[in-house]
């Protein structure tokens, strides 16, 4: 499997219970949770390691995204790690340059494709999302461990700066609102999308000129992505443009809209990181409810 590039961004449960004992797989939980703030002005973070040890997939390892995975004291929540804080990461967590990465998560699934786009962008090509997550491991009656994590054996990683490609930021949104030709998804809910409801971070509404396509729509009940033919349908106005960036209220929840273009074969996608936990912050900035 080294010597292979992993062609899919989606696993199924039936390969990983297959794999559950192959050495040069590595299973991670990036569960988090996000109960929002009594005003609904953005939330409190909260990594979902209780979930964690109650149950979950032999020999998986937990992340805590938020303190482990993000830019140290960072004045936004979840921003990209540095790359030495990456590779150091990664390597305690066994993750070598060559390992296959399962990514899956407890609560919604966009925590999983976060760290699926997180691993990318740091240039780690052999990374997968368990399609269904642990709600589907579960209802499959796969096998659970409990309690604390198994102890692996630190690896040694290449130290890669990210691929700035995959990534936007405030300046190449405001770009693209001066007439560029590039397509700006919002994978927020629809009443976050419209400003009507849900948490708001700061200001309501949306970045101009945006469209709504939740990340929420984008799965089946099951938790599993849509079918390609149902995804073609959800991006049928959006797959024509050159660049697509796509945001949300941290970088998480576009992560999902990112791993859905990659499964159509869009590759020329970013991830506003700061997302609107950023923009809503700057009033000097557009917004439209």
């Amino acid at each position: 499997m080294t010597s292979q590039i992993w062609p899919n961004p989606l696993v199924s449960t039936g390969w990983l219970s297959e794999n559950l004992d192959n050495p040069e797989v590595k299973i991670i939980d990036s569960s988090t949770l996000l109960p929002p703030k009594p005003d609904h002005s953005l939330y409190d973070v909260v990594p979902a390691i209780d979930d964690y040890r109650k149950g979950h997939i032999p020999g998986a390892q937990f992340i805590d995204i938020e303190h482990e995975l993000s830019t140290p004291h960072a004045h936004f929540h979840f921003m990209l790690p540095t790359a030495e804080v990456f590779a150091q990461t990664m390597g305690r967590f066994g993750v070598s340059d060559d390992t296959m990465v399962v990514t899956y998560a407890t609560t919604n699934h966009w925590w999983a494709t976060r760290l699926w786009w997180t691993l990318k962008v740091f240039g780690h090509v052999n990374v997968a999302v368990l399609d269904g997550g642990f709600q589907k491991w579960w209802a499959e009656k796969k096998p659970v461990e409990t309690g604390n994590a198994k102890p692996v054996t630190p690896a040694h990683r290449s130290l890669r700066e990210p691929n700035t490609s995959l990534i936007a930021n405030k300046e190449s949104v405001l770009h693209h609102l001066q007439g560029q030709s590039v397509c700006l998804i919002n994978a927020l809910r629809r009443e976050q999308h419209e400003g009507i409801g849900g948490v708001h971070y700061g200001r309501k509404g949306r970045i101009p000129q945006s469209i709504n396509l939740p990340a929420l729509e984008h799965v089946n009940e099951d938790n599993t992505f849509k079918s390609i033919e149902e995804l073609k349908m959800i991006f049928a106005n959006t797959l024509s443009n050159e660049e697509i960036i796509t945001y949300c209220g941290g970088g998480i929840a576009a992560t999902s809209v990112a791993l859905a273009l990659d499964l159509l074969g869009h590759k020329n996608v970013k991830v506003y990181d700061a997302s609107l936990t950023e923009w809503a912050a700057d009033d000097a900035l557009p917004m439209d409810v």
